[in-house]
C-alpha cells in the first residue's frame, strides 16, 4: 500500500485542572493567533478557547494506513508536555489523497 497524506483532527476534554494549570492554559492563550497557530501541519497545534473545557489538536501525517492511533499518541503527548490532564480523545482521519476538488466550470 501506497504512503498517503492524513490530516488527523483529535478532539477532546480537559479533565481536573487544578489553578495553576488553568492559569498556565489561559497564558498560553495571550500570545495565540488562530489564523496563523490552528491549521493542520506536521508539528502538530492544539487549540482551546478560554473556557478550558474542550481541545483539538490538529496533525498532518503520512502513513500507509489510517494514522488515527499515531493521531492520537501524538495529541496525548502535547498534552503531557503541559501537564494537563484530559479525557475523551477522539480521532477522525481524512485522507487528502483520496479527496475529490470539485473545481467551478468556466461560464462561456
Amino acid at each position: 500500500m501506497a504512503e498517503h497524506t492524513y490530516r488527523v483532527l483529535v478532539r477532546g476534554r480537559f479533565a481536573d485542572l487544578t489553578d495553576d494549570q488553568r492559569a498556565s492554559l489561559k497564558e498560553r492563550l495571550a500570545g495565540f493567533d488562530f489564523l496563523r497557530d490552528a491549521g493542520f501541519s506536521e508539528e502538530g497545534a492544539l487549540t482551546y478557547d478560554e473556557k478550558l473545557d474542550f481541545f483539538s489538536y490538529r496533525v498532518v501525517l503520512t502513513a500507509d494506513g489510517k494514522p488515527d492511533e499515531a493521531g492520537l499518541r501524538r495529541a496525548s503527548t502535547a498534552l503531557d508536555a503541559l501537564g494537563v490532564d484530559f479525557k475523551g480523545l477522539k480521532a477522525k482521519v481524512t485522507d487528502m489523497d483520496e479527496m475529490k476538488i470539485n473545481r467551478p466550470r468556466r461560464l462561456g
